[in-house]
C-alpha cells in the first residue's frame, strides 16, 4: 500500500501555485499508483485552530498524479460549501493529503472506531425516495469530539436528509469503514522545502505576495 507523503502534500501546493500563476506544476516527486484520496485545505489564522476550507476527493481509485492535481484545485476552488481560496491566502493555508485502503462492508452503523476507520454511508431517502451517500475520513470525528452516533447523524445531514433520524433509519444504512494515511504540511514548511529542494522559494506572479 502506498502512503501518503510529503511529496504528495508539496506537489498539491505546486498545483495551487501554478494555477494562480496561469502555469503548469513541476513534475511530483513521487511514483505513480492508482489508490482513492482526498485533498484537504484549512486555513491558520491568528495561531487559531486550523479551519476548513475545502475537502473533495474520490472513493475510487485514481492516478495520485492526476488525482492530487485534480482535487488539489477542486477542493481549494469549488467545495461548495465555502467561497475559492484567494491567492493572498496561501502563507495561512496547511494541505492534508489523504490515501484511502481497507474498504470492508460493516455489519451495523456501529460497527466501526473513532480515529482508526473512515466511515461511508448508503441509504434511502424515505422522503424523496432517493439514494443518498456521504463520508468522513477517520479524523473527522476525533476532531469534532463526536460520538459514533453523533458522527452518523451528521453525516447523514450531510448526505442532504432533512426528515427525522430515527433508530430504524440508523439501522437501515449500508455503511462501508475503510482506513487511511495522511500527510499535513503548512504553506511555510513548504516554502522551506522548496527552497531547500530547488535552491529557491516558490515563484508568485501575484504582487500581493512576498516571500
Amino acid at each position: 500500500m502506498v502512503s501518503a507523503n510529503k511529496e504528495m502534500v508539496v506537489y498539491c501546493f505546486d498545483t495551487l501555485v501554478a494555477h494562480y500563476n496561469s502555469e503548469e506544476p513541476p513534475p511530483p516527486a513521487f511514483d505513480q499508483a492508482q489508490h482513492p484520496l482526498f485533498v484537504t485545505w484549512k486555513k491558520v489564522v491568528n495561531g487559531g485552530d486550523p479551519r476548513l476550507r475545502g475537502c473533495i476527493g474520490t472513493l475510487e481509485a485514481r492516478s495520485l498524479i492526476n488525482g492530487l492535481k485534480d482535487y488539489a484545485l477542486t477542493s481549494a476552488l469549488r467545495d461548495r460549501r465555502f467561497p475559492p481560496i484567494q491567492a493572498n491566502e496561501l502563507p495561512l493555508l496547511e494541505c492534508t493529503v489523504s490515501i484511502l485502503a481497507n474498504y470492508e462492508t460493516a455489519n451495523n452503523y456501529l460497527d466501526w472506531e473513532i480515529e482508526k476507520h473512515g466511515i461511508i454511508i448508503e441509504f434511502s431517502d424515505p422522503v424523496y425516495n432517493t439514494r443518498r451517500s456521504a463520508t468522513y475520513l477517520p479524523e473527522v470525528a476525533a476532531n469534532e469530539g463526536w460520538t459514533k452516533t453523533e458522527a452518523i447523524d451528521s453525516l447523514i445531514r450531510k448526505a442532504g436528509y432533512n426528515g427525522p433520524i430515527t433508530d430504524e433509519l440508523r439501522m437501515q444504512l449500508q455503511l462501508t469503514r475503510y482506513q487511511s494515511t495522511l500527510f499535513t504540511m503548512h504553506y511555510s514548511e513548504y516554502v522551506s522545502h522548496v527552497k531547500e529542494r530547488r535552491a529557491e522559494a516558490p515563484i508568485f506572479a501575484a504582487k500581493s505576495l512576498n516571500y
